[in-house]
């Protein structure tokens, strides 16, 4: 009943951030996202997932999840909350070696430091098997030396280093496989260049070049023959996470609509009272609803440690989360009506704002494909 049935404790979290959050203006700038993610880490909320024993809450992705998801139904979603502890943290507290945990969980948790996460390339977005971003041993030394380019990196530039996902040669099979290595934001050879978005989010996204990067042998995080493993045991938090966020997001797009809904009158009566209006921000609400039931079992299977069950569940949780986020903010944008595309409600920015969690970190094709071959068991036609 655990996934149907928030705990005592989950509602008291859920109800401290809400609270939290409702104290503090929206941020539209770099200076008030950094003092709120501050402000968060400050009460714990940032590193609830990351072990104790390095300064962390010792609870898992379920009360991350959570965090992200009450932040964003108060209008201040918090992106790197997706990539920093959620994708990072988790790869680093399950792989790490004893000193790259205590480099880097302890500052992750209290915010202090920050890390982003490179995969996507400009040739391999979904299919991770064409990534050709490279890293090859230097024999005389033992260094390791990353060649290659990565896109859509958000938060770059405020990230102490980004978490790169390349490929180094099976000396076995001589086939490339995937392999995790932190990289310092000021590593010789390591380039940033902002992408131009029309996405208005405080977060910028930034094109990577690694030009021959030299990294010590500690940078690779975990085992290199177990990369694969380490690569979706944080992509399934990716998703989960991704998922609070576009629940978030649908969450404070209709409690606008429902404020707006009740006030505005038309011949002496609010509009909310029309079914017209009435039963399509009806319909939001439960499919945020449903979405979030989804989130919550695939956070808890992860936590229990069933990858395998947590992959399906984050894959399905995250495809209904975007769905339902876009018509949330769709409905909300269309009850304004003119006033839905005013910065005075704040809704437009929404609308392309929702669209990322249809599209990212996988789009809702990929998805399904993932459910029509893993869970169906249909053939594959690639």
């Amino acid at each position: 009943m655990t996934t149907l049935i928030e705990s005592n404790e989950h509602k008291s979290l859920r109800e401290a951030v809400a609270a939290f959050a409702q104290t503090h203006p929206h941020t539209t700038n770099a200076e008030d996202n950094t003092r709120l993610w501050q402000a968060a880490a400050k009460l714990g909320y940032i590193g609830v997932n990351l072990p104790e024993a390095y300064g962390g809450g010792g609870a898992g992705i379920t009360e991350l999840s959570l965090v992200l998801e009450e932040l964003g139904a108060a209008g201040n979603p918090l992106l790197m909350m997706i990539v920093s502890p959620a994708i990072c943290g988790t790869v680093i507290a399950r792989f790490g070696t004893e000193e790259q945990k205590r480099e880097w969980l302890p500052p992750l948790a209290d915010g202090t430091r920050l890390m982003a996460f490179g995969i996507t390339e400009p040739d391999a977005g979904s299919n991770s098997h064409r990534i050709t971003t490279t890293a090859r041993r230097d024999a005389a030394t033992g260094d390791w030396i990353l060649t290659g380019r990565k896109v859509f990196v958000s938060g770059v530039d405020i990230a102490d280093a980004t978490l790169i996902v390349g490929r180094t040669e099976d000396a076995r099979t001589g086939k490339l496989k995937p392999c995790l290595f932190i990289v310092p934001r000021d590593a010789p050879g390591f380039e940033r260049r902002a992408i131009d978005m029309e996405l208005n989010a405080v977060e910028r996204q930034f094109e990577l070049t690694l030009d021959d990067v030299r990294l010590p042998a500690d940078a690779l995080v975990g085992d290199e023959d177990a990369g694969l493993l380490q690569l979706f045991a944080g992509l399934n938090p990716e998703r989960v996470m991704t998922a609070a966020f576009g629940i978030g997001m649908g969450r404070y797009a209709l409690s606008r609509a429902l404020e707006y809904a009740r006030e505005r009158t038309v011949w002496k009566t609010p509009i909310g009272a029309h079914q017209a209006i009435a039963h399509p921000l009806a319909q939001a609400h439960i499919d945020l609803e449903l979405a979030r039931l989804m989130m919550q079992k695939a956070a808890h299977l992860y936590d229990a440690g069933d990858d395998v069950g947590a992959g399906e569940a984050a894959n399905m949780a995250k495809y209904a989360a975007g769905e339902a986020c876009v018509k949330a903010v769709d409905q909300a944008v269309h009850t304004l009506g003119g006033n839905g595309l005013t910065r005075e409600f704040g809704l437009a920015r929404l609308i392309t704002a929702s669209r990322v969690a249809r599209i990212a970190p996988v789009s809702r094709e990929m998805i399904l494909n993932y459910v029509s071959h893993q869970t169906l068991g249909l053939p594959k036609s690639y």
